[in-house]
């Protein structure tokens, strides 16, 4: 695999705006209180084992970039507790609401990161990842803005580079033009295979998938999602 240099982006940004609307009182207050706790401190080292990173035991990492309303992430921390997942999501209100679903759920297996996927991939031990989630990514629908999507020569080599032997890559999207580009890249990656076998495995959402609003959003316009499932060799 050709690894570019740790700490090297080689595109633009991957998201656009970092806020939304003003925060409720208690959500800035998780903000300011809660997010440091769980915030991954890039400026040290990363722990030998990973798994130290978390509170509690756990027997495999999962990452998941762009979490969103962090619907997904919820749900597999509290149907997986053996599984140490890391958030990542720039986004302030989608953090915010996060903050609050982990302390109602008593979730302690969640670590979160809010900048840059990237930063975290470069930070991370190679081969120290069992999968990586990229649900619903930003498509960045015109064709001036595809090399702001996520998927990327470069950034599946970060992925490559971070993940264990025979770990897993998924990527879920409702955009077709984003799943095709997914397909072709992850196709012509040495590192990568496709599992599918038969229509119904992408075509059918991954095991114990909690439906989330963007694939709500997507059904209610009539638009078909796609889940794909790539293995690193």
């Amino acid at each position: 695999m050709s690894e570019e240099p740790r700490g090297t982006r080689a595109t633009e940004a991957f998201f656009g705006r970092r806020k939304g609307k003003a925060l409720r009182p208690q959500q800035a207050a998780q903000l300011e209180g809660r997010l440091p706790e769980l915030k991954l401190d890039l400026g040290t080292a990363a722990p030998d084992p990973l798994a130290m990173l978390f509170p509690v035991p756990v027997s495999r990492l999962r990452l998941e970039i762009g979490f969103g309303g962090g619907e997904h992430l919820i749900h597999r921390a509290v149907s997986e507790p053996e599984t140490g997942f890391i958030g990542i999501e720039p986004f302030v209100n989608s953090m915010a609401k996060l903050l609050g679903h982990i302390d109602e759920a008593g979730a302690r297996n969640i670590r979160l990161y809010d900048d840059d996927a990237t930063q975290v991939l470069d930070w991370l031990p190679a081969a120290s990842i069992d999968q990586i989630d990229l649900l619903y990514p930003d498509p960045w629908p015109k064709r001036k803005h595809w090399k702001r999507r996520f998927v990327s020569k470069v950034n599946l080599d970060r992925f490559a580079r971070v993940l264990k032997p025979g770990g897993l890559f998924c990527f879920a999207s409702d955009i077709d033009t984003y799943v095709n580009w997914t397909l072709l890249h992850c196709r012509d990656h040495a590192d990568f295979v496709w599992t599918a076998k038969a229509a119904p495995d992408w075509l059918t959402p991954f095991e114990n998938w909690p439906s989330t609003r963007y694939e709500a959003k997507a059904r209610r316009e009539g638009r078909s999602s796609a889940y794909l499932t790539f293995q690193r060799r």
